[in-house]
């Protein structure tokens, strides 16, 4: 029996196509290193490298009947390294903007998120101060910024003064800023001074 090393490239391809292991078996011996470093010095990734390096040989297995006649082999098996390795570097680089857009996606929806939260728990804060105000500052203060009643018509409304309105709603402000100063951030400043103006 012939030893398969002593087959050039076009018989072990010509005995691979035919579906023969043991041309393949020659073929992994003879190429495997040589494709693992081409592979590598591409990927600079060795688990990368070994895995595309079987998918090859998988390939060029399952495949053998499609293996060009009167081609190269050792250049047929480096042009399929190369096409691997490109595609691998496209879908690495599909994975990595896919990724990128599914972060920023989700940091701008916990942002959003974020602000609707505080949004929420500093219109509650706020709620719980004006109901712990004094009950006549209390209904001064609801009728300015709730109602959006003048300060004439509160007066007119209460049997009171201007200038008794004005005062209250003041006073009731500073005990709110004071209250809620401790809330801090750019969103909870602007929500404040929105609403509290």
């Amino acid at each position: 029996m012939v030893a398969y090393t002593s087959y050039d490239d076009a018989e072990l391809a010509d005995l691979l196509r035919s579906g023969d292991q043991l041309a393949y078996t020659e073929i992994y011996r003879r190429y495997w290193r040589l494709l693992y470093g081409h592979i590598y010095k591409m990927l600079q990734d060795e688990e990368e490298s070994k895995d595309l390096l079987q998918e090859l040989f998988s390939n060029l297995w399952t495949r053998a009947e499609k293996i060009p006649e009167q081609q190269n082999l050792g250049g047929y098996l480096y042009v399929s390294a190369r096409h691997l390795v490109l595609n691998n570097i496209r879908q690495r680089k599909f994975r990595t903007e896919y990724l990128n857009s599914l972060s920023e996606f989700a940091t701008e929806a916990s942002e959003v998120t974020l602000h609707y939260l505080e949004e929420r728990d500093l219109l509650a804060a706020i709620e719980r101060e004006i109901e712990a105000l004094p009950p006549r500052m209390r209904q001064v203060f609801e009728m300015s910024r709730k109602q959006h009643l003048s300060h004439r018509e509160i007066a007119e409304s209460l049997g009171t003064s201007e200038e008794t309105v004005k005062k209250q709603i003041h006073k009731s402000l500073k005990t709110l800023r004071t209250n809620l100063k401790d809330k801090g951030g750019a969103a909870t400043m602007l929500i404040l001074a929105t609403f509290l103006k």
